[in-house]
């Protein structure tokens, strides 16, 4: 990584950010769970501190648990992939942690029906990490005196990663297979522990919005879809871009992959639940899966450096929201007020990206 943006880069640079860290990325971390048919692999990365002319990260660090999605690449859907955005917050003074699912073509292994994709693991591997923060922890050079905080837990996804960091925020999923059967099918995976959580390209409402285009909607990629937000009440922000139609699993248009803003829940407070729609932007957002990865099909890092800002700047805000309030009461902006006010006041910024706060 760089420690200034790549030239490219322009208008996005308004929003504002800590100080950048180097980073260290440490892979695998082997950890062996219970009934899961391979250990849980792991990379984690974090800031590192070789400055005394900037703070250092915060200590103990707070955690992001990052779920990669389940495109067609055969390294991107694991450990090995998202890079730009895992360094990206690792830089700014996350821990995180990125589990290989079962479902990644790197395993390419078979699934039971019922759990196609493997789609009812995904969630426990992103709680099987917060229960064993210690041994993730005692994986770290100690040389570095880093901790780890239980406190001040994240999730982020994309795509089918979205899918399943949405689970650990409150949502659930019934299958419909089995209530045409009158059995009870609904799923869910909330974590508590989980403070809040930015789902990118998610997953939207079945019914009737999903795609039945031959061979590639509901009945093969799906058949057990049905998502509810209705619970979905923890902090979350929604990113899609306005062109991101997926065809082949919706009807609707890429306004689908906002469901889970527009069907949820409005937060306790204002600002709790915000949706940020990218103009121009397709599944990739501009490139977050992978440096210059061909399954990017809007490869642009202004539009991922957008991405990268802005949900950085919320999700910092909302693990430590008491300490921006006191930024405000002391008249100086938090990190997520400021980006706010960038994105509302850049003609640039608004051109490329629009936010919508509930």
């Amino acid at each position: 990584m760089h420690i200034n943006p790549h030239t490219l880069i322009r208008s996005a640079t308004s929003i504002a950010l800590p100080p950048t860290k180097p980073v260290l990325s440490i892979s695998p971390i082997v950890i062996p769970i219970k009934d899961r048919p391979l250990p849980l692999e792991v990379r984690v990365t974090i800031p590192i501190d070789n400055s005394s002319s900037s703070p250092p990260p915060k200590n103990p660090l707070p955690v992001l648990l990052l779920s990669h999605g389940h495109g067609h690449s055969n390294y991107l859907s694991s450990l090995e992939g998202y890079a730009p955005i895992a360094e990206f917050y690792a830089s700014h003074g996350f821990a995180v942690l990125q589990p290989t699912h079962l479902s990644s073509a790197h395993y390419t292994l078979p699934y039971s029906p019922g759990d196609e994709l493997h789609f009812k693991s995904r969630p426990g591997d992103l709680s099987a990490l917060i229960d064993h923060l210690p041994t993730i922890e005692a994986s770290l050079p100690t040389s570095l005196g880093i901790k780890l905080n239980p406190d001040k837990i994240a999730v982020a996804g994309h795509s089918l990663g979205a899918f399943t960091a949405s689970f650990l925020l409150g949502a659930s999923n019934t299958d419909p297979r089995k209530t045409l059967n009158q059995t009870s099918s609904e799923f869910t995976a909330y974590d508590p522990r989980v403070r809040a959580g930015v789902l990118l390209a998610n997953t939207g409402s079945a019914g009737p919005d999903l795609s039945h285009l031959s061979g590639l909607g509901r009945e093969k990629l799906i058949p057990f879809y049905d998502m509810s937000f209705e619970e979905m009440t923890s902090p979350t922000m929604v990113v899609y871009g306005d062109e991101d139609d997926s065809p082949y699993l919706t009807t609707r248009g890429a306004d689908w992959h906002g469901d889970a803003y527009t069907l949820s829940p409005a937060g306790r407070k204002k600002g709790e639940k915000s949706l940020l729609v990218l103009k121009g932007a397709k599944h990739g957002l501009g490139g977050i899966s992978g440096w210059d990865a061909g399954e990017t099909l809007d490869e642009s890092p202004e539009r991922l450096e957008i991405v990268r800002r802005v949900t950085f700047t919320w999700l910092w805000s909302r693990l430590y929201e008491e300490e921006e309030e006191e930024e405000e009461e002391e008249e100086e902006e938090g990190v997520w007020e400021a980006a706010k006010k960038a994105l509302e006041g850049d003609e640039e910024l608004r051109k490329m990206a629009v936010l919508e706060t509930k």
